[in-house]
């Protein structure tokens, strides 16, 4: 008896073709890189540390007014309404107990007896007068009397102490508003920072740009490169900090922030770049952070941005487009191409060998000829029979290196 059996299809992949094959594992391979690499410092500036096993938390409450403001603002809006809701409830409590201790309570409907506080009948009506005696609203209705000293004592402490509570919480909250982060989200940095030739030399570059009209008032720039180094008593230092020059010593580093401007630092001896060539950079693990400091010209408060670049971030051989146009009257800056870069021919050494190759260009001929004729004068002062003291011995060495030296600059001519 036969049996229909369902044979299961067989799917090939598609093959792909020869470059995406080959190109395939370098790119899982970057990405895979990509993965592994742990920032320093978040593109959008947040610093990516975390502080655990602190055991000293009493630091925190020595300084309370910052802590409030580092809160959270759901925390600090809960914060905001406790602090409030617990006073008014704590000097209601206070305003029922007095009335309670001097009987105004059991004589609410005498109009012989003077209480405390008239027309307070029950908490809820000295809770209420707790909050217009604290926020000074006074609808009239409910008033202390002059027979009540422990009430006039205690409206003296509740003013003052609501004035304390005011001024702290509602000054807590002014600072947390005009806190200058949100004034940082305006200040960008370009996304990828650039590797090129600038004057004849080697500079690393990013852009930086300011998106309001008000401006930074005293900008100043500043960068530093976070790499693990091991010195040479072998002491391991993770997360070492380099300052990055970026022109520091030319006061470059000092920005008038009007349009977007290209920091460049100048890659030479005393760079930390000097001896990384493009290969070496693709295989580094560092990264570069940039912090942008200056005054916010409408609240004069200090505003800082930062940024940061990875190795892969890191292009080399590239340059960043114009934004900046001449139009009718103005000049126009054109965010659009604020991050586009474009491919620039850039040697792939590094900058110590590209300064040594310049160097040995740079070499005079006079120079090697008169390198060639001193070997050649010391080949001769070692042999005996060149070293007669005849007269017209030395004319005919004369003579012979007088026609080297003509033999060689036509060989050079040629």
């Amino acid at each position: 008896m036969e049996q229909d059996v369902e044979t299961p299809a067989i799917i090939r992949p598609s093959k792909l073709p020869k470059q995406a094959r080959e190109d395939l594992p370098k790119h899982l391979a970057e990405m895979d890189r990509a993965k592994k690499i742990q920032r320093y410092v978040q593109k959008d500036g947040k610093c990516n540390v975390h502080h655990g096993n602190v055991r000293e938390t009493y630091r925190y409450l020595s300084d309370i007014f910052t802590t409030l403001v580092d809160l959270k603002w759901r925390f600090n809006l809960f914060i905001f309404v406790l602090v409030y809701t617990v006073t008014w409830l704590f000097f209601g409590l206070m305003w029922w107990l007095i009335a309670y201790l001097r009987g105004d309570l059991d004589h609410v409907a005498d109009n012989q007896w003077t209480p405390c506080v008239n027309n307070l009948n029950g908490f809820v009506s000295a809770f209420l007068f707790s909050i217009e005696t604290e926020t000074t609203i006074g609808y009239g209705y409910r008033v202390i009397t002059d027979k009540c000293p422990e009430g006039i004592v205690l409206l003296l402490v509740q003013s003052v102490l609501g004035s304390i509570v005011n001024a702290f919480m509602v000054g807590c909250m002014f600072v947390k508003i005009s806190q200058p982060k949100k004034r940082a989200e305006t200040l960008v940095f370009s996304s990828n920072a650039v590797i090129s030739m600038r004057d004849s030399r080697l500079c690393l570059m990013f852009r930086v740009g300011d998106l309001r009209n008000s401006h930074i008032v005293e900008a100043s720039i500043r960068a530093k490169l976070i790499k693990s180094k091991q010195t040479k008593e072998g002491e391991f230092i993770p997360l070492n900090q380099t300052d990055i020059n970026v022109g520091y010593n030319t006061g470059d580093d000092r920005l008038f922030l009007v349009s977007p401007l290209i920091i460049c630092h100048e890659i030479n001896q005393h760079s930390p770049f000097w001896e990384i060539s493009q290969a070496h950079l693709a295989k580094e693990e560092l990264e570069i952070v940039v912090i942008l400091e200056g005054m916010v010209e409408a609240t004069g408060m200090t505003c800082q941005a930062r940024s940061s670049y990875v190795s892969s971030e890191i292009k080399w051989g590239y340059r960043f487009t114009p934004v900046l146009t001449l139009e009718d009257g103005f000049y126009e800056v054109d965010y659009n191409s604020f991050h586009n870069i474009y491919e620039t021919n850039t040697p792939s050494c590094s900058a110590k060998e590209l300064a040594d190759l310049t160097n040995r260009a740079r070499l005079p001929l006079t120079w090697s000829l008169a390198s060639k004729l001193s070997q050649q004068g010391l080949e001769g002062s070692r042999d005996p029979e060149e070293s007669s003291p005849e007269p017209y011995t030395e004319d005919k060495s004369q003579t012979e290196r007088n026609g080297d030296i003509s033999k060689m600059e036509s060989e050079s001519k040629v």
